[in-house]
């Protein structure tokens, strides 16, 4: 059964995108779910070889990242002022 997933505009956005290339790349329909599952496969891929896990691992760790809400404010908000000054001069003209 399918499960929602509710991802920032800009994320999605980069989703679309990422299924078009990969549509291109294979010559065949390739949907969002799809080149999400592609991705996943290529990350697990990847990390199979026990130096990029490891490498991988401590640059994770080494980062100073966001908490899920920051993340989500973050890449939310940006397209929001984006979106009022569209407006904003769409009413001037």
């Amino acid at each position: 059964m399918a499960k929602t997933v509710n991802l920032p505009e800009k994320i999605y956005d980069d989703l679309a995108k990422t299924a078009e290339e990969l549509t291109f790349m294979a010559k065949k329909p390739i949907s969002q779910s799809m080149a999400i599952n592609l991705l996943i496969e290529v990350y697990h891929a990847h990390l199979n070889n026990r130096c990029a896990l490891d490498a991988f691992s401590q640059q994770l760790a080494s980062l100073d990242i966001m908490s899920p809400e920051e993340f989500d404010k973050y890449w939310d908000e940006p397209f929001k002022g984006q979106e009022a000054q569209r407006k904003t001069k769409t009413k001037k003209q």
